[in-house]
C-alpha cells in the first residue's frame, strides 16, 4: 500500500538513492526523478569526510546547492538518499532505516561483500519500494510475494568482528532438556534462502531472541555515578514455517513507569524490575500482559523488535573507574586510571577500549602497564591527542591499572586537570545483562506434536556513554 502520507503531500520523495562504500565508491545507485546532476556521489562523499572543510564527520541531514542529503551508516557503508524537495526528516531517516532493515533480512547481514553479491536482488527491492522515489509497503512480508530473486550468501560470515565471538544459546523449554550453544553468525541467514521455495519444507524452524542492553554512565572522580540509564531492547529473528503463535514470558516482578498502579503488584518495589517506560512492536497483544507479564504475537518476517525499554534506577554498573591524579612537579602530571570489573567472574569484557584525551599544549605522552599482562596494548595518538588502552578480554572480578605521565614545556598548576579527560570506556559483555530482564519462557503454540523448532536466546550488554570526569 502506498504510504498516504507520502501522497498527500507530493514532496515526500527521493530523487536518488545510493550505497557507498568507505572508500567512496558507489555499490548501489538507483535515480527516481532525474533532477539531480550525476555529481552527487562525489560531492556527498567530500562532505561527509571533510564537513566544513575539517576532518570531521557531517551530520546525518545536509544541504549543498539546492539539494538535501539524508545518510545512515551501517557498518561502514553509507545508506544516502538525496533531494530537491523540502521533505519530512524525520519520514526520510525512517525510509532510509526500513529499508536497510529489509537489506538485512534479504542478505543476511549489511557489508559491502554481501551487497556486491547480491545487487541484483537489492535493486528489485528498490524497484518494489520506491515507486518514482515514493515510499510504498516497506515490509519483508509484503515484499516476499513480490520479490523472487534469492540471494547469495557471504561466505566470510558476519561483518562485526566483536559479536562473530560470542555464542547463541538455545532456549530450555519443557520439550529439550539440555541447553546447547550455536555461533552467533547463524541469526546471519537470510529470510528467503538460495533455493528456499524449492526446499522450505527442509528447513530448520528456529527463532532467535537477542536481548541487547546499552549502558550511559557518567562518574566523578571518586568513582560514583552521577547518571546512569539502560536502553534496552528485546529483538527476535524468525525463520518459522506457518507463521504460528507465539507467546513470550519476562520477570514476574515486572514494574513498568515505576508505580505498577495499573496492574497486580508482584512482591514490594525494592526487589522488583522496574522500567521507566517501554514500548511494544505493532504485532505485540498485551491481553496477558497485566496479569502474567506475557506478550503474545504473530511474528513477522524478517529481524523486529518485541520491546523496548529504559531503567535509570540504581543498578550494578558492569566496570567502574577510578582515575588517580598527581602533579608531580610544575612540568609533569602523572594519572593512575583503575578500572575495576564488577561482573560474576564467570562472565568478560569483550574489546574493552579505554580513552583518555590529553590537552594540545603537552609535550610528550608516555604510557605504562601492569608488569605481566597480557592481551594488553596502551599508547599515545598524537594526530587525535589522546592515549588508547585496549583489553582484549577483562575478566570478571578483576582488576587492571595504567600509568599515563604527561609532560609539559611551560609550567602548569592544579587547573590543568580540568583539560585532561573525560575519561571513556567502551566494551561489550557476551551473555550478560545489567537490568536483569530474563525471558522465562518462549512457547510456539502449534498443535502439532511433529512442529517443535529450535529456539536461541542471547543476551549482550554495551556501553553507549560510559565516561569518567577528572
Amino acid at each position: 500500500p502506498v504510504a498516504s502520507s507520502c501522497v498527500m503531500s507530493g514532496l515526500n520523495c527521493l530523487s536518488q538513492f545510493f550505497i557507498l562504500s568507505p572508500r567512496g565508491d558507489s555499490i548501489i545507485r538507483k535515480e527516481f526523478r532525474g533532477d539531480t546532476p550525476k555529481t552527487v556521489t562525489d560531492t556527498f562523499y567530500r562532505n561527509v569526510k571533510f564537513w566544513g572543510g575539517k576532518q570531521q564527520d557531517a551530520p546525518p541531514i545536509f544541504n549543498m546547492d539546492g539539494i538535501t542529503y539524508l545518510y545512515l551508516k551501517n557498518n561502514g557503508l553509507y545508506f544516502v538518499g538525496i533531494t530537491r524537495s523540502n521533505v519530512s526528516p524525520s519520514m526520510m531517516m525512517e525510509l532510509l532505516l526500513r529499508l536497510t532493515k529489509v537489506f538485512k533480512d534479504y542478505c543476511g547481514l549489511i557489508s559491502e561483500e554481501s551487497i556486491r553479491k547480491n545487487f541484483i536482488l537489492l535493486y528489485e527491492l528498490l524497484d518494489e519500494v520506491l515507486d518514482y522515489g515514493y515510499a510504498q509497503g516497506i515490509s519483508t512480508e509484503i515484499l516476499k510475494a513480490f520479490v523472487f530473486n534469492e540471494p547469495s550468501l557471504d561466505g566470510k560470515g558476519s561483518g562485526n568482528r566483536v559479536m562473530s565471538g560470542l555464542k547463541k544459546v538455545r532456549f530450555p523449554d519443557s520439550v529439550r532438556g539440555n541447553a546447547k550453544t550455536k555461533s552467533s553468525d547463524a541469526v546471519n541467514r537470510p529470510v528467503v534462502g538460495p533455493g528456499d521455495r524449492k526446499t522450505q519444507r527442509k528447513q530448520r524452524n528456529e527463532i532467535f531472541v537477542d536481548i541487547f542492553e546499552r549502558i550511559s554512565v557518567t562518574f566523578n572522580n571518586n568513582g560514583y555515578a552521577l547518571s546512569s540509564s539502560i536502553d534496552g531492547t528485546i529483538q527476535m529473528k524468525s525463520y518459522l514455517s506457518g507463521n504460528p503463535e507465539l507467546k513470550l514470558a519476562l520477570n514476574e516482578d515486572l514494574v513498568i513507569g515505576g508505580s505498577n498502579a495499573s496492574g497486580p503488584k508482584y512482591g514490594n518495589s525494592d526487589s522488583s524490575l522496574v522500567l521507566d517506560d517501554c514500548n511494544f512492536h505493532e504485532c505485540v497483544r498485551l491481553d496477558e500482559f497485566e496479569q502474567s507479564r506475557t506478550l503474545t504475537f504473530i511474528p513477522p518476517d524478517g529481524e523486529f523488535s518485541v520491546l523496548n525499554y529504559r531503567v535509570t534506577n540504581d543498578f550494578r554498573h558492569p566496570f567502574k573507574i577510578f582515575p588517580f591524579f598527581e602533579l608531580s612537579s610544575p612540568y609533569k602530571v602523572e594519572l593512575i586510571i583503575k578500572v575495576r570489573a564488577d561482573i560474576p567472574e564467570q562472565n568478560y569484557g569483550g574489546n574493552v577500549c579505554v580513552e583518555l584525551p590529553v590537552p594540545a599544549i603537552c609535550q610528550t605522552v608516555s604510557t605504562e602497564l601492569t608488569m605481566g599482562v597480557v592481551g594488553q596494548t596502551s599508547e599515545y595518538i598524537m594526530k587525535d591527542r589522546k592515549v588508547v588502552w585496549k583489553l582484549r578480554k577483562f575478566a570478571g572480578g578483576t582488576e587492571q591499572a595504567l600509568r599515563v605521565k604527561i609532560t609539559f614545556k611551560d609550567q602548569q598548576s592544579l587547573s590543568i586537570r580540568k583539560s585532561i579527560g573525560p575519561i571513556s570506556l567502551s566494551f561489550e559483555i557476551p551473555m550478560y545483562n545489567v537490568s536483569n530482564l530474563q525471558v522465562r519462557y518462549l512457547r510456539i503454540m502449534e498443535q502439532s506434536k511433529k512442529y517443535n523448532p529450535y529456539r536461541w536466546v542471547r543476551y549482550v550488554t554495551r556501553s553507549q556513554s560510559y565516561i569518567c570526569r577528572l
